[in-house]
């Protein structure tokens, strides 16, 4: 286990970046100011990013602030689930494969589509008509 006093790791996801920062701690969340409940009303949201402290059986053992910047609410918990993860395995890298074998250390590289020309979306078309 490395000698840690405040670990950080950067999380990517379609426009979102989030900056974390963990310490040995309580388990107290703070996501720009805010808890982490507060932040992401949706619990399938708050589910998702607690997934890597869930299965390195780490919840509630470590502090973490985030700093959560651009795209919307999904992007956003997306990039904090990846920066815990990453934070993690600098902690402890006995933790590498167990979050690697659950996809959680992936940058899902999925981004919105550009739109084309001639047409109003990136794959809708306008109505066709013969006549």
């Amino acid at each position: 286990m490395a000698d840690m006093q405040t670990i950080h790791a950067i999380g990517r996801r379609k426009e979102a970046v989030c900056r974390v920062y963990i310490k040995p701690g309580s388990g107290k969340w703070d996501v720009n100011g805010r808890t982490l409940g507060d932040y992401f009303p949706r619990p399938a949201l708050v589910t998702a990013i607690q997934q890597a402290f869930v299965a390195t059986d780490t919840l509630g053992r470590y502090d973490v602030k985030a700093n959560v910047d651009g795209g919307g609410q999904t992007g956003q918990a997306g990039a904090l689930r990846l920066a815990v993860a990453r934070a993690l395995v600098k902690v402890d890298e006995v933790h590498r494969r167990k979050l690697r074998d659950l996809g959680l250390l992936t940058r899902d590289a999925r981004s919105v589509e550009r739109k084309k020309p001639g047409r109003p979306k990136a794959r809708k078309r306008f109505q066709f008509s013969k006549r």
